[in-house]
């Protein structure tokens, strides 16, 4: 379970595609704190497809993006409970999880890959004047020592920027419900931008705790078989 659940909003200042291979790294100004946003774009986790489930969304709730809008910019800390805006791929209602699609890290060609969604989303924030991001997810820091990529002093972040529940295994002690991660991006005019990732080795059938339910499966296995198929044809080929 998250500890340090939350939401941070604020104005970014830079961006990094390729500080590591598993997160895009987004630096983000919040008032008078600086923080860093690691979104992961790929999965680590064993005998598992890396490949991240991705959903993009440009139309949200009129009451939530006026809840958004109203709030002050820093890290604000949200209960895991229902009626506020604590976000929960599987209650809140926002997400189709049996809509969300396959997309790799990194591949080559434009906007086909998360990176290059991250990418831009990003840009265009930073060259519309009045752009702002708000993350949901878990804060660490503030650290006693620099931020690891942006230097910047003391290191400061949110992480797990995806959803943080039907895990099992060795994650599985960071279910929970109304915890999940997500990223919006509010451009000028009224626009805004969704993000949502989720890992294919969690189930989208959830407990009260979120944990999966054990006679339900895992919902998110159905891709993977696809990507476990298109493996043994490359190997039938010879690639």
């Amino acid at each position: 379970m998250a500890l340090n659940y939350g939401l941070l909003k604020g104005s970014i200042a830079g961006h990094l595609r390729d500080a590591d291979d598993d997160h895009y790294q987004i630096l983000v100004h919040a008032g008078k704190q600086v923080f860093r946003v690691a979104v992961n774009v790929k999965s680590s986790a064993p005998n598992a497809p890396s490949t991240l489930l991705f959903q993009a969304k440009t139309s949200l709730p009129a009451e939530l993006t006026a809840q958004l809008t109203e709030l002050e910019a820093g890290f604000t800390k949200l209960r895991s409970k229902p009626g506020g805006l604590a976000m929960d791929y599987l209650r809140v209602g926002l997400v189709n999880p049996k809509t969300m699609k396959e997309v790799p890290p990194d591949a080559p060609g434009a906007n086909n890959d998360l990176k290059d969604k991250l990418e831009d989303a990003v840009v265009k924030a930073v060259a519309q004047q009045g752009s702002v991001v708000y993350a949901f997810g878990d804060r660490w820091g503030p650290e006693k020592k620099a931020d690891q990529y942006f230097r910047f002093v003391p290191g400061n972040g949110i992480h797990d920027i995806h959803m943080n529940q039907g895990n099992s295994g060795k994650f599985k002690r960071d279910n929970g419900v109304y915890q999940d991660g997500c990223l919006f991006f509010s451009y000028p005019g009224g626009k805004w931008l969704a993000f949502f990732f989720a890992f294919q080795s969690q189930s989208f059938e959830t407990d009260d705790e979120g944990n999966p339910v054990a006679a339900s499966g895992a919902v998110a296995a159905a891709p993977a078989k696809k990507v476990k198929s298109a493996r043994k044809r490359r190997a039938a080929a010879g690639a």
